[in-house]
């Protein structure tokens, strides 16, 4: 199996969530197994052996792809949740949203002062999520060793918002 083959699952749902949007969806690569293992063996390749100490994974859809790495690289796992989603002290930031701002949180315990930390979610597209949850790391203590993503739509540019300090940018399929 290849990550071409994981690509050529990846569906294209018009009008998703709303207008004018073309989501691209992913749960097909989840309903194959050989194709969600070529995923994760990809996403470990990239980081394994780096000196990763914490999975970061960004609600909801980077809990399918954080959790089974960090078990693979034998790591913690950081959840980010979206506002009121976790039960323990946080800490949050903002970010901008196309209209107006959403918010992240992350218990206040999630990373260790001194983490290396990789983010994770499946799709990278302007960069927002990810650069918030990169933020969270940092108030915490932890450092930004890279951002992972299974798929990124290029046009959006994000990748030039999370590189900016020089972080590490991985990508497996992009649109």
């Amino acid at each position: 199996m290849t990550l071409e083959r994981a690509r050529t699952l990846i569906r294209d749902i018009p009008d998703f969530p709303s207008e004018g949007i073309l989501f691209k969806d992913i749960t097909p690569v989840l309903g194959d197994a050989q194709a969600f293992s070529t995923v994760l063996d990809a996403l470990a390749e990239r980081i394994a052996g780096k000196g990763f100490t914490r999975v970061v994974a960004i609600e909801s859809r980077g809990f399918l792809f954080g959790a089974p790495l960090a078990d693979r690289l034998k790591i913690g796992l950081a959840p980010v949740r979206k506002l009121g989603k976790l039960p323990y002290h946080t800490d949050r930031v903002e970010y901008a949203l196309e209209y107006g701002t959403g918010t992240l949180e992350a218990h206040v315990d999630a990373i260790t002062p001194g983490d290396k930390c990789v983010v994770i979610d499946d799709l990278l597209a302007t960069g927002g999520t990810a650069g918030a949850a990169g933020r969270l790391v940092e108030k915490q203590g932890g450092k930004i060793g890279a951002f992972l993503f299974v798929v990124e739509l290029t046009f959006l540019n994000g990748r030039s918002v999370l590189a900016q300090n020089g972080t590490p940018v991985e990508s497996l399929i992009s649109f």
